[in-house]
């Protein structure tokens, strides 16, 4: 095959295909030879259900969008990057020229090329034409796994400039998937002063201790069969948590990770007065607020999408400086031919699963 690809057909309908080799378009162009790509949930998300919101799936989509691989060709205006480089591939390529863009929110871009968002393909194929200026080279220190895993650090990156973090915080993440995780690791290495770790499946907080939390939390559940107000036990289980970890007043940040509804509503109710909440989880589109408690204790509410101008290149550094070890996250890999195995495992949602990785072709 000239550029075996990775194509979602349908709804719940994936094949591996043919496809054109990219070729130079823009003298800013680069052509990269995919080396590794990990399954992001938005992937497996447009796999079962062909839409994310306002993206929906319109005709056959190339998947992936977390990767990283080997430069093979440039375009005549690329001075920093040459054939043989080994680089990280930030997927979203804005206008540049919108006002989102010219004053410094290229993440807002309404024009955004995003790989694996209708109708744009996505990175799981051997080739895969980028922006140059978004290919950033990777230290020798890090290999291909390492480089593809900058996606989610990425995001974990922004999501903490997002919340203005600052050291000496004390930060709730909620959630303990890959990017909750991260999220507590850039917490760390940024200074925060105590960092806790809330989920409910006992072996994401057993991974969120191996990257440097204070401390874990697991939230009781009502009884079964009781009535109980959601409010009234978020509250409740808000309160538990500042007493057993001595937070005072509550949270100067929390970090929400995971969409969940109620999770949602205990960081509401954990986060002191004053405190910054970003919302990164995507879970149901509508869900209950408890709107008056923002008011009243003047909560600043932020949402967080993708990445800010910056995060590859500070999630590239803390990763080849050791501050964050993406490697433990990796879990499963599979070989590109393999790569609807790689999709159906991360469906089932298995608790012992945390990242998984799909070679590209030749690596």
């Amino acid at each position: 095959m000239e550029n075996a690809s990775f194509v979602l057909r349908d709804i719940k309908d994936v094949a591996i295909e043919d496809r054109p080799k990219p070729v130079i378009q823009n003298p800013h162009d680069v052509i990269v030879h995919v080396a590794q790509t990990g399954i992001c949930g938005s992937d497996v998300h447009y796999w079962q259900r062909g839409r994310i919101g306002d993206y929906v799936l319109t005709g056959p989509m190339v998947l992936g969008h977390e990767s990283s691989g080997v430069v093979t060709q440039v375009g005549e205006k690329v001075t920093h990057l040459k054939a043989g480089d080994r680089v990280a591939m930030e997927p979203g390529v804005p206008c540049r020229r919108c006002d989102y863009c010219r004053k410094g929110s290229y993440h807002l871009c309404g024009d955004m090329i995003f790989a694996a968002t209708p109708p744009w393909d996505g990175t799981l194929a051997k080739y895969y034409r980028n922006a140059s200026d978004f290919c950033y080279k990777v230290p020798n220190n890090m290999d291909l796994e390492e480089a593809a895993m900058v996606e989610p650090v990425s995001v974990a990156v922004a999501i903490c400039k997002t919340a203005d973090l600052r050291a000496h915080q004390t930060v709730l993440v909620l959630g303990c998937g890959p990017i909750g995780v991260l999220c507590q690791a850039v917490a760390k290495a940024w200074g925060a002063k105590t960092v806790i770790g809330v989920d409910v499946v006992q072996s994401r907080l057993d991974v969120a201790n191996l990257y440097g939390v204070d401390h874990t939390f697991l939230p009781p559940f009502p009884e079964r069969g009781a009535n109980v107000d959601p409010m009234v036990h978020a509250e409740n289980v808000a309160s538990i948590m500042k007493e057993r970890f001595n937070i005072g007043d509550g949270f100067d940040t929390v970090l929400e990770c995971s969409g969940a509804e109620p999770c949602v509503q205990l960081g509401l109710f954990a986060a002191k007065r004053g405190a910054t909440f970003v919302q990164a989880g995507m879970g149901k589109e509508v869900i209950q607020f408890p709107i008056t408690a923002v008011c009243t204790r003047g909560l600043i509410i932020k949402g967080s999408i993708r990445y800010l101008a910056g995060c590859y290149p500070a999630a590239i550094d803390l990763i080849s400086s050791g501050q964050v070890d993406v490697k433990r996250l990796i879990t499963n890999r599979y070989k590109f031919e393999e790569a609807e195995q790689a999709f159906e495992l991360v469906k089932a949602g298995r608790q012992d699963v945390f990242k998984v990785m799909i070679a590209g072709v030749g690596f």
